[in-house]
């Protein structure tokens, strides 16, 4: 019970002491809006989104991932079973590639 009355009085005294220290900064109406960075809040909050950088990060994270999960599989298992997972698994990802390129998925124009 004793601890229990020093925690409540060590942290009343704490926040009783952060009032009394602390400078009051709020004392125009500017500094209290969301936007005192600078912003316009009246203007549309969302900036167009390039496509193309998010196909190239699509296709980028899918192949890092692909790729991550591919290299360890022969260094582990030395056989060919493993050897022709890891080549049927990349020229699945090949074979997507040409067909996303054929398809003119990858134009930047």
């Amino acid at each position: 019970m004793i601890i229990f009355i020093m925690i409540i009085m060590l942290s009343s005294i704490m926040i009783i002491m952060t009032m009394m220290i602390s400078k009051n900064i709020y004392k125009f109406q500017e500094t209290l809006s969301p936007y005192e960075c600078g912003f316009d809040p009246f203007s549309t909050p969302r900036i167009p989104f390039s496509l193309r950088f998010f196909l190239i990060s699509v296709i980028f994270l899918i192949f890092d991932v692909e790729i991550a999960l591919i290299l360890p599989i022969p260094m582990s298992m030395n056989s060919p079973l493993s050897l022709t997972f890891m080549f049927s698994f990349l020229m699945i990802l090949l074979l997507g590639l040409f067909y996303e390129w054929k398809n003119g998925i990858l134009s930047w124009l």
